[in-house]
């Protein structure tokens, strides 16, 4: 059993009122002292909790909070601070932490997961300890390419809650050592009448002989009724029976195995005796659900590996879609492909987002769907039919021998594409003349014939980045306007094919950043990837390289898309404090939150601010230093009418920026 540390009331928690610094664009605040008295604090409005990863199980990052507004977002400041103590940079065998926790608020209490998976559960208003919970992690080392992280914990409670009786209410929480655990959330004891001691192991069929860091779940389980709805990460690229990429349903009480889909072609026959099928696309994003419909919608990854597909025969059909089941069965009720036979890495990132609005489609619910290429989907919610016309354009063929390319690729006319993808070595970014060049020859080494342009011997751009475009932070949508918004990066990267012959005579962990090297065992080729950099440092394609943007989901037309980030933190001083050379934007790593006061909260950039933007124009009205990166996604709660609103984030950073452990809550002052 894990270990709890329940009752330490020496919080980690940190409380800062009246004394901290805060910058905005309008003035600064220093020690409670404003350029523009703060407006009297507005108690009459509504409250609420953030029960769920979004927010709810629609996936609307959307809050109907009103207290801060555009009027005094300029005065918020630090209410408290929680460090867990859990991160690392990495070395000595241990893996490197990335802190993208999305906690959630519920029953007037706080609960999140570190990047070692313990789960802390907190004072919303204080950030006082109330219990932890240590699993005593043991796949905590650096073997693999991903750092260690955990995006969130689900809450699920009784329907008719037996007092007195341990459990009614419980945390479900996925780790890497690949089992899902249920913790009492009163006490944060494991529940023990849930699979072993608490815990399920979820390799069962998948594949044992995977090394940890291979398959596991890194977003927490959607709750329907009684069901606990998950699937897993499947580390990209290594070979061409990867572990299998099965959702799974199971009974929350018990930890029985209610369903489980497997996502093949129709009519698979699977051989004799086997378990689930090896190399199917899986989920490793988050799923959302329709309790009135019974549906639960399911973003696709790739199916193995994810740079060549000429030996899928036909187990690619989910991959790169976005799936329909059935909560009771599991079984299929549509798919929509967003990439055919995608040899991008081009997975479907992000949860998908219900919405119903009676400007849209006539007000048929809508599942609107976020992609790495910067593509919006609007589909129907019960029959996965677009409700804006998808064209299938012709696309760029003649990959490597063996692959077999779609002759076309689905393309939305409404939201229209909000990614660019022009790419020339005219075009070639740089900060002097001497980068410049550089970048405008290392475009025209490779080939680019648009977003789809296949992998080669030679070397292939791509744009987007297998990073996207838009990435697992998602969209936030304003229910009641039906505006939606989303951030996204803006860089290129380059994917090469090698022979196998050629491959095998490499030394894939002699690769360092932003070189990648991975095997693709069991195909006649293993890839190099690499980003698109100047001899500097800085991507080669034109800037801004993070963008914030926003749609008007009812016309499918944009209504703003402005810069997002700086090139602070990344180039060096004093570079970046020239004004030319410094408002770029920046690549983003998370998603943002929408109030229905009409602000929009992000951190996700490389930068360490944390940013407030007027959701109707786009302009960034207040921003903050933060000790790391906001490589994750805000949430906000007011818990009662007489309490104040509180926005908090998870600021950690990742491998690329500066690691830590900040929980961080912003209000405003007394």
């Amino acid at each position: 059993m894990g270990r709890l540390h329940a009752g330490d009331f020496l919080s980690t928690g940190r409380m800062h009122r009246g004394i901290a610094v805060v910058a905005s664009l309008g003035g600064t605040c220093l020690l409670g002292a404003c350029s523009e008295p703060m407006p009297p604090i507005d108690y009459s409005g509504p409250t609420a909790e953030w029960p769920a990863f979004a927010g709810d199980k629609a996936g609307l990052h959307y809050s109907p909070l009103r207290q801060i507004r555009a009027d005094n977002v300029q005065h918020l400041e630090v209410a408290w601070e929680h460090r867990s103590g859990d991160y690392s940079e990495g070395g000595d065998g241990e893996a490197a932490t990335s802190f993208q926790a999305v906690p959630i608020v519920v029953d007037r209490t706080l609960y999140y997961c570190t990047p070692y998976q313990r789960v802390f559960a907190l004072d919303p208003e204080t950030g006082a300890e109330r219990w932890s919970f240590d699993p005593e992690l043991r796949a905590r080392s650096s073997g693999g390419p991903y750092p260690l992280s955990c995006r969130g914990v689900s809450y699920w409670e009784a329907a008719e809650p037996i007092p007195g009786r341990p459990c009614q209410q419980r945390i479900l929480h996925g780790t890497k050592d690949s089992e899902l655990w249920a913790l009492d959330a009163r006490s944060g004891l494991p529940c023990e009448d849930f699979g072993e001691g608490g815990k399920i192991a979820l390799r069962e069929g998948i594949g044992a002989e995977a090394p940890a860091w291979e398959y596991y779940p890194t977003s927490p389980p959607l709750i329907m009724g009684d069901k606990a709805i998950l699937g897993a990460l499947v580390a990209d690229q290594l070979r061409r029976d990867a572990p299998a990429g099965v959702v799974r349903a199971f009974d929350v009480h018990s930890g029985e195995l209610l369903w489980a889909w497997d996502p093949v072609p129709p009519g698979w026959v699977p051989e004799e005796g086997a378990g689930y099928q090896a190399g199917t696309p899986n989920v490793w994003s988050f799923l959302s659900g329709d309790e009135e419909r019974g549906l639960v919608f399911v973003p696709m990854g790739n199916a193995a590996p994810d740079s060549y597909g000429g030996d899928r025969n036909g187990l690619d059909y989910y991959s790169s879609s976005t799936v329909a089941l059935d909560a009771e069965t599991g079984e299929v009720v549509w798919r929509f492909q967003s990439v055919h036979h995608d040899i991008w890495d081009l997975d479907v990132p992000s949860q998908p987002t219900l919405v119903e609005h009676p400007e849209l489609a006539g007000g048929r619910p809508a599942v609107v769907q976020s992609t790495k290429l910067g593509h919006i989907f609007v589909l129907d919610r019960e029959t996965g039919q677009p409700l804006f016309p998808v064209e299938e354009r012709a696309v760029p063929q003649g990959g490597v021998p063996g692959e077999r390319l779609s002759p076309t690729q689905p393309f939305p006319t409404k939201p229209p594409p909000l990614h660019p993808t022009a790419l020339s070595p005219e075009q070639a970014f740089g900060f002097t003349p001497i980068d410049r060049a550089y970048c405008r020859k290392l475009i025209a080494r490779y080939r680019y014939e648009g977003m789809f342009t296949p992998p080669t011997l030679e070397g292939s751009i791509q744009v987007p980045h297998s990073g996207g475009g838009m990435n697992w932070g998602g969209v936030a949508i304003d229910p009641e306007r039906g505006f939606l918004y989303v951030n996204q990066s803006h860089v290129a990267n380059v994917t090469q094919l090698i022979p196998r012959e050629e491959f095998d005579l490499l030394d894939p962990d002699a690769a360092v950043y932003p070189e990648e090297l991975y095997p693709m065992a069991g195909t006649p080729y293993g890839v190099k990837r690499f980003t698109l950099l100047s001899n500097f440092g800085a991507p080669c394609n034109p800037p801004p390289w993070g963008s914030l943007s926003a749609v008007d989901l009812t016309s499918g037309e944009l209504l703003w898309q402005v810069p997002l980030g700086t090139t602070r933190d990344e180039a060096p001083f004093p570079l970046w404090l020239i004004p030319a050379w410094r408002d770029l934007g920046s690549p983003t790593f998370g998603g943002g939150l929408l109030t229905a006061s009409g602000l929009y909260f992000i951190g996700a950039t490389t930068d360490r601010y944390f940013r407030a933007f007027e959701s109707e124009t786009g302009e960034e009205i207040w921003k903050q230093r933060i000790p790391f990166n906001a490589n994750s996604v805000p949430l906000s709660y007011r818990l009662r009418a007489d309490s104040k609103q509180f926005v908090v984030v998870a600021a950690g950073g990742n491998v690329l920026t500066h690691i830590g452990d900040s929980l961080l809550a912003f209000a405003l002052p007394d």
